[in-house]
Order: C-alpha cells, then structure tokens, then sequence
C-alpha cells in the first residue's frame, strides 16, 4: 500500500507540475500581455513601460519559476480588473463553489448508487426502465433549461424557494439537483452494470451456497467490488462540478469561483484566470489521487505490480 502511494503521489506531483505550466503559458497563448494591459489606445512607450513593470521582459522560464514559486506559497499575483490579490479574490468565491460541488454530488451519489443496484438486482422491470428514463433525461437536458423550470416551479409558482443568492442553505438546493443531475446518469449506468457483471461472479455463487442472507451478498461482497470504477468515476464528476459550475452559478445568481472564471475571461482578467485553472485543475489531479487510495482499499489486487 505505501509503494502504491508513493507511485500514484508521484505521478500525482507531475501532472501538477504539467497544467501549471499549461496554466502560465496561456498569459502568451492569448497574444501580449502587455498590450493588453495597457489596453488599445496605448503607445508602444506605454506598452514597454508595462511589459517592464510587470517583469514581461524576462525569460519565460524565469517568470514561470516565480510564479509558480509564489503560487506554492499562496500568492497568485494581483487582478488587473479588480485590483486585488488574486488569492483574497478567489478565497471569498471559493467556498460557495465547494459547497455546491459537494453537495451536488452527494446527492447525486445518494440517489444514482440505488437506482442503479435497482435496476441491476431486476433487469427489464419498472425499477430498470425508471433509471434508464432518468439517465436519458439526464443526458439530453441542459442544465440551463433545467434550472430555469425549477425556478419556474419553486420561486415563482410555489415559492417554496429562493430563486437567488447564497445567503441561505435553501439558496443551494436547486443548484444542487441542476448540477447533481448531470452528474447521475453516468454514475447510474457504471453502477448498473458493475453489479450486472460482479452478481454473475464464481464468489457470489459461492457466498450465496454457504447461506449468506441476499443483503450480504449484494451489499458486502457485490456492490463493494462493483463501485471501485465509480468512485474513480465520482472523483473526476467531483472535479467537473468545481471548474464547470458557471452555469448554474450564473442561473442562481451564485457568485462563486465559477462566475468569477467567467467574468475574468470577458475582462481579459489574464492573473484570475491563470490562478483560476491551476486551482480547477488541482483539484481534478487531489480528486484522482485520492479515489486511487479508495479504489486500493477496496481492492488490494489493484497493488499488485
């Protein structure tokens, strides 16, 4: 198990090391960034002016180092819309995109996990063609439309809930079903035919001829090897959700990380955005290390070699 961790951390540090570099190489991937700095009507003195101000002149690989220096200790420049650090930006966003991120795919764990043991324990039944109605409807939706027709339906009609803002734990609920909702049919579906797969194996056979009650036998020797490729599955849903949430921020008026992404790209805001999809992408890379732990522990064959 430690070799095991030592490896996937390994592997873990250089995919790292690969998007940040991916990261910094967009401030000169979207032209000068200088120019755009300085903005349109500047003369080529105010642009040399800035490219020497902000360390533009350097070699590439020297800037890189600093920035990925002051990355690691938590200082990701400072904005060139809002005229902050980037950091105190970014930490006042951050935590509403979490809280959705995680709620949304809990919920959606919580309700694809057993409609997908469901469908598997009767194929062909009305259990199965429920989840394959929710996973189609899942897929062919977009979350856009999907959030609108709640707000339609809770704010206006009922008004059961908030159509906006994060003040409130209710401000996260239809968020939560929008963005957990996408996450569910392909949960749903791995689910489904992990336990179609592991229910025919030789020790399921062999546990249900010594006795074991079906509980047992779905729930301790079936479903633990049929959600190892979910959990790897949930970890890069997990990922999605934090760097793809603009959407639904945007609908709920949740002025999350997502938003800012967005607003930082129509503001050409260059530092944001770097900081933002070295953040996103550090989470999809913690994300997969992680679920390799979980799927090790569920599995030990998976240290082998």
């Amino acid at each position: 198990m430690f070799a095991f961790t030592l490896k996937r951390l390994g592997l873990a540090i250089l995919v790292g090391l690969t998007v940040s570099a991916l990261s910094f190489s967009l401030l000169y991937l979207s032209g000068d960034p200088a120019a755009a700095i300085a903005g349109e009507s500047a003369s080529a003195e105010d642009i040399a002016t800035v490219r020497e101000h902000y360390g533009f002149d350097r070699p590439m690989i020297v800037q890189y180092a600093d920035w990925l220096g002051g990355a690691l200790q938590g200082d990701l420049g400072d904005s060139y819309y809002f005229k902050m650090p980037v950091s105190e930006l970014i930490g006042d966003r951050l935590s509403v995109t979490m809280t959705l991120g995680v709620c949304a795919i809990l919920f959606a764990l919580v309700v694809a996990i057993p409609l997908g043991v469901a469908a598997a324990l009767r194929p062909n039944s009305l259990v199965d063609r429920l989840a394959l109605f929710l996973s189609v409807m899942g897929q062919a939706m977009p979350s856009f439309w999907f959030g609108l027709l709640l707000v339609v339906l809770f704010s206006i009609k009922l008004g059961w809930l908030p159509p906006s803002g994060s003040e409130h734990w209710q401000n996260f609920v239809m968020p939560t079903i929008v963005l957990g909702y996408y996450a569910m049919p392909a949960i749903m579906r791995l689910t489904r035919a992990g336990m179609l797969d592991v229910m025919g194996a030789d020790y399921i056979r062999t546990a249900r001829a010594k006795g074991a009650s079906p509980g047992r036998v779905v729930f301790k020797h079936a479903l633990r090897n049929a959600v190892v490729p979910v959990v790897s599955l949930s970890a890069v849903q997990m990922g999605f959700m934090l760097g793809g949430s603009v959407v639904v921020e945007s609908i709920f008026a949740l002025h999350g990380a997502g938003y800012l992404a967005w607003e930082s790209i129509g503001r050409n805001d260059l530092p944001t955005v770097q900081a933002l999809i070295l953040i996103f992408s550090g989470f999809y890379v913690v994300f997969t290390f992680l679920s390799d732990l979980v799927n090790c522990w569920l599995d030990p064959r998976m240290r082998v070699g």
